[in-house]
């Protein structure tokens, strides 16, 4: 049985508020890789949209630039660099990073609408989007090449683009700081997936999307075992546990920086404010009901 510190930080903000906003604030985010008004926004630029991935890596990678599938490969983590390169060889022929960034939003100002109807023009969304801003903008961005990415675009104007790039940001910041963590636990990529799964985050067959063979997975849970973080059947020993729980306590504390800044005042408001919203997406039976995230599982 682990026990960790989850009390407030140095900005009186607690770890389990900034681990919520983190569950509030990643469906908001995550409506670009399954909204149909992105989809055709995609396929306007000549992107396959029968599938998700040949549109899902040009969309979160085109802030990075037109990079090359290495640094992709790098800053994404956890999909194996076949995957990456099947993607991102030809994403950049198909349309440059700048229509990729224009593309997004329309789609995104499209899929809030549809999604929130008048909602999208309410006091409320356009206070969570000052807040939310606020907080992306205090994010520290040193060693996170996503987050930095995508704070260097220009804000739009709409409030609820506004919140969706905050989303966008904090969502890459906590991201950002995740990758770090594992890094310091010693997890490589597939090490990463097995060991997520082996806790029951999500099932074996969810994490297949990130396309390693059954041999790399294998490979990877032979690795754990032999550090004694998997037992025969696959399932997390104490000890595995325990290294993962460290895992996601260190992101929680990596993530704390842009909500310390904000105030437990203001970041308790947003959490409220944003329930209303975060509802409003799950309810629209756009996203997965499971994903490799863990959400409401870790």
């Amino acid at each position: 049985m682990s026990t960790y510190d989850d009390g407030a930080g140095a900005g009186g903000v607690e770890l389990s508020r900034v681990r919520q906003l983190w569950h509030l604030l990643e469906p908001l985010h995550a409506v670009l890789y399954y909204a149909p008004e992105v989809f055709e926004e995609a396929a306007a630029l000549g992107y396959d949209t029968k599938e998700r991935w040949p549109s899902y890596f040009p969309l979160r990678a085109a802030p990075l630039g037109p990079v090359g599938a290495e640094r992709v490969t790098s800053a994404f983590y956890s999909f194996s660099p076949r995957m990456v390169a099947e993607h991102i060889d030809s994403a950049w022929a198909t349309a440059d990073p700048g229509a990729v960034l224009a593309a997004r939003l329309r789609g995104i100002d499209r899929a809030y609408r549809a999604i929130l109807g008048d909602r999208v023009d309410s006091p409320e969304l356009a206070e969570a989007a000052a807040l939310a801003r606020r907080a992306a903008e205090a994010a520290n961005t040193e060693g996170r090449p996503l987050a930095a990415a995508n704070a260097e675009l220009e804000w739009p104007e709409a409030p609820h683009l506004q919140l969706w790039q905050a989303a966008t940001i904090l969502r890459e910041h906590r991201g950002d700081g995740h990758l770090a963590a594992l890094l310091v636990a010693g997890l490589d990529p597939v090490e990463s997936l097995v060991s997520f799964a082996a806790i029951g985050a999500a099932s074996v067959e969810r994490f297949e999307s990130r396309g390693w063979s059954e041999g790399e997975w294998e490979s990877a849970r032979a690795r754990l075992a032999a550090r004694g973080l998997v037992g025969e059947s696959g399932e997390a020993t104490d000890a595995g546990r325990d290294l993962r729980h460290r895992v996601e306590h260190h992101t929680d504390q990596l993530a704390a920086a842009p909500w310390q800044l904000l105030g437990p005042v203001s970041t308790d408001r947003l959490a409220d404010l944003l329930g209303d919203f975060w509802v409003a997406v799950l309810s629209s039976g756009l996203l997965p009901s499971e994903t490799t995230l863990g959400i409401g599982k870790v």
